[in-house]
């Protein structure tokens, strides 16, 4: 019985823990009496994606760490900005949850969400809250085109992407024949839409569409399918964990197209789980070329230095989001969402990742495209 007890008791204790946010002052103890600033920063923290969320999460903790350390006085109080980190999965109705968690949480401000699918549904919650949000990641058009006012982006979208990566396949790789697998998520099968209409009127022609989900592992049947058609390149919307075991099952297949994607197979962790198979595979980023970006060299240094790892993918981009989203509460004299969220379209910022500058809908102005391709386990900018 005691045995058994202890057996409840600990599951009790697992549930209660389950779904809790955590909270980090990013920097050493606050100056008693300070005003609490909460920051929500909204990313798959497990799962198949983490490795991109906790990185994407270290950015603002970073950018937070440094904030504090200005002791900066608002609505006439000193204060301490506090992150409150959530996982959300990559799960748009576990986003939703999230986001209504933020906001009853009272946060000032959201970074996030790491993907358009949990984006979107998100950004109608705190749209109805009147929380500003900058997303540092999501791409699909769709984010900036629902007419919310408390919505930016500071990187490129898919239209971009696609386009840029469609013109190089056809001009550059001639590959005249692309077959196209999506993943079914907003992202990548938005961003497969978007490839698939930039081939066709660069001159190209795809000769198969095929799809898969995020959490697949086993692309046998629908390479196999592919394979009979030669394709001169396959495109794949979609993540690096998926990415991974295609490029292998590729080679084991003896299917010879060129392997092509966009930021979502840009990582170290692509490179890593797909090893030979993946060499010389072709990405794209919804931003500058690292070397480019202005203040990358500097920030790197930080980054590895407080977290003792290597960037993934996006801490640049959610470090400057949170640099910008202080930057206009401290113009504005406020955290409160309804005064600082005016000064969010007047930004003119120049960051870690390059120039934020937002248009009417909130999106960057001159987003860049770069491309890449896999070297010897190593992306080198085209």
């Amino acid at each position: 019985m005691k045995t058994h007890l202890s057996l409840i008791a600990c599951a009790v204790l697992a549930l209660t823990a389950c779904g809790k946010s955590e909270q980090s002052a990013g920097s050493a103890p606050a100056d008693a009496g300070a005003a609490v600033v909460k920051i929500g920063s909204a990313n798959p923290l497990t799962g198949p994606f983490a490795h991109w969320g906790r990185d994407a999460d270290n950015g603002v903790k970073l950018a937070v760490a440094e904030a504090n350390a200005e002791k900066l006085t608002l609505d006439g109080k000193p204060v301490s900005f506090e992150v409150v980190s959530e996982d959300d999965q990559a799960d748009p109705k576990t986003a939703a949850q999230v986001a209504q968690r933020l906001v009853d949480g009272k946060v000032a401000g959201i970074i996030g969400h790491l993907t358009s699918g949990a984006a979107i549904p998100a950004s109608r919650i705190y749209s109805q809250a009147g929380i500003p949000m900058i997303a540092a990641s999501v791409t699909s058009p769709s984010f900036t085109q629902q007419g919310f006012k408390n919505t930016f982006r500071i990187i490129a979208n898919d239209r971009q992407q696609g386009e840029a990566l469609a013109k190089y396949a056809i001009d550059t790789l001639k590959a005249g024949r692309i077959a196209i697998v999506d993943d079914r998520t907003t992202y990548g099968q938005g961003l497969a839409d978007d490839f698939a209409k930039a081939v066709e009127a660069a001159g190209g022609k795809v000769v198969k569409r095929e799809f898969t989900s995020n959490s697949a592992t086993d692309f046998m049947a629908i390479l196999t399918s592919i394979k009979g058609t030669k394709p001169d390149l396959l495109f794949y919307g979609g993540m690096d964990a998926q990415a991974a075991p295609m490029v292998k099952q590729m080679n084991k297949l003896g299917l010879k197209a060129a392997f092509m994607g966009a930021d979502g197979i840009n990582t170290p962790e692509f490179s890593k789980l797909g090893g030979d198979s993946a060499e010389s595979s072709y990405a794209s980023s919804a931003g500058a070329q690292k070397h480019k970006m202005p203040g990358f060299a500097d920030f790197s240094g930080k980054y590895k230095q407080q977290f003792n790892a290597e960037i993934q993918a996006y801490a640049p981009y959610t470090y400057d989001a949170t640099r910008v989203m202080i930057a206009a509460m401290k113009r504005a004299g406020s955290a409160d969402p309804a005064k600082y969220l005016a000064e969010l379209p007047k930004t003119d910022f120049k960051g870690v990742t390059g120039e934020i500058r937002f248009d009417d809908k909130g999106d960057i102005q001159h987003g860049t495209v770069s491309l890449y391709q896999l070297r010897k386990g190593q992306w080198v900018g085209l």
